[in-house]
């Protein structure tokens, strides 16, 4: 199976968040969403990033389903992900690189 996949410019990231509703669900703020895609894919949704440790897909889906163009399978995933009691805590990169800091850089001049 070939996998698509798709670049995203950071506006347009955000606004197809926004779209799919992740601005303010579970409270978490459209700039931490964006935050963390920057930092965990460089906007790109044929990136994987492997960490340490046994990982489980907890939401069922397949790799190359998370892998795709449409980004939409990727929300429902990380809706699920933040309903745990980590929350965003759960991805490494927003940790490192979003948490405590000012975010809004990431949806700057986007109309969102």
């Amino acid at each position: 199976m070939i996998v698509q996949g798709k670049v995203y410019e950071r506006c347009e990231l955000a606004r197809t968040l926004k779209r799919l509703g992740m601005d303010g669900y579970r409270g978490i703020s459209l700039a931490n969403w964006v935050c963390l895609a920057k930092w965990e894919s460089s906007y790109n949704t044929r990136a994987t990033n492997y960490n340490p440790g046994d990982q489980i897909n907890a939401c069922g889906i397949s790799c190359n389903a998370l892998l795709q163009d449409d980004i939409s399978q990727a929300v429902t995933c990380a809706k699920r992900v933040v309903r745990d009691p980590q929350g965003i805590r759960a991805w490494v990169a927003w940790r490192n690189h979003c948490q405590n800091r000012d975010l809004t850089q990431y949806i700057q001049g986007c109309g969102v």
